[in-house]
């Protein structure tokens, strides 16, 4: 944001601008500055901090109102009245049949070897 705030741009700063004025004010940088410089424009982006037009980083406006989110809103959680019981939530599928312990177990089914080629047309 101090770079932003320096360079004040009116259109905004590129990421290229901010990168160098960052550059000549700091000196040695790592050789990843540019992946982590946006990797951090993003995380300030997701906040709200600086505001994006046509790849350009601007200052937001004190006077704008809030960004409203997408979608629909959650509804807000009514809480429960103390000494509520609640029941447990339902299965979402049926129940598995209960296995008899003494039903006959079949032998695995034998693999044929046939005539070893595999099944279906040749690619």
């Amino acid at each position: 944001m101090a770079a932003i705030e320096a360079l004040n741009d009116k259109s905004g700063s590129s990421k290229s601008s901010i990168s160098k004025h960052i550059e000549l004010a700091h000196g040695g940088l790592p050789a990843a500055h540019s992946t982590l410089l946006a990797h951090h424009l993003n995380r300030m982006k997701q906040n709200g901090d600086p505001v994006m037009v046509r790849n350009h980083c601007m200052k937001p406006d004190p006077n704008a109102p809030p960004r409203k989110g997408r979608g629909r809103p959650p509804e807000p959680e009514v809480p429960f009245p103390p000494g509520t019981v609640l029941t447990p939530p339902r299965p979402s599928c049926h129940p598995l049949k209960p296995r008899n312990p003494y039903a006959l177990v079949s032998p695995p089914k034998k693999v044929s070897s046939g005539s070893g080629k595999p099944r279906g047309r040749p690619p």
